[in-house]
């Protein structure tokens, strides 16, 4: 097995500053937008663009939630391994709300399928829009595309994408691992 670095920790930071002022770009003051990350690991990413729209762009105020996607899955029951469920968290309504669901890396598209299907449970939104950090476009089941997106990959199916978190893994820096 090897490893190949992607993104670095600094490649990673321009990205996200880059995905804040494209979203910036298109909800203005984030008056009628939340941001929704994708658990567990899409948490990472909205909290990142939250404290940049927050800190660097002076944005005041921006919902921001997180939601858990386990019992959606198309997956659930199906294998030995026993899926955990993690906390939702969306302390607000999303009725005619325009929403950003946010995960780290875009596959098979089936994560984002169980998104949608679990958002219905907190109102019928305006509109709903995707953000990826990493998009591996050839390994996709679903016709299901990001809106906004950070990197391309051409990975394999042998392929996976790594992704680490200073808050959860000690360092940022996102891997191609191949087996």
């Amino acid at each position: 097995m090897s490893q190949k670095v992607l993104l670095s920790a600094t490649e990673i930071n321009i990205i996200l500053h880059r995905l804040a002022c494209q979203l910036l770009e298109n909800h203005l003051d984030f008056s009628n937008t939340v941001l929704i990350g994708i658990q567990p690991r899409g948490t990472f990413v909205a909290e990142r663009l939250e404290k940049i729209l927050r800190e660097e762009y002076k944005v005041k105020h921006i919902d921001v939630g997180f939601l858990d996607i386990t019992f959606y899955r198309d997956d659930f029951r199906r294998g030995d391994k026993t899926l955990e469920a993690t906390a939702t968290k969306i302390n607000f309504l999303i009725e005619d709300k325009n929403v950003v669901l946010i995960d780290d890396v875009l596959y098979t598209g089936r994560s984002i399928n169980a998104a949608l299907t679990a958002l219905q449970s907190f109102g019928r939104p305006k509109d709903v829009e995707l953000l990826a950090l990493i998009d591996r476009r050839f390994s996709r089941h679903l016709p299901i595309q990001p809106n906004y997106r950070g990197r391309q990959v051409d990975a394999i199916n042998d392929e996976k994408v790594k992704v680490l978190w200073k808050e959860n893994d000690g360092k940022d820096v996102i891997y191609l691992i191949n087996k």
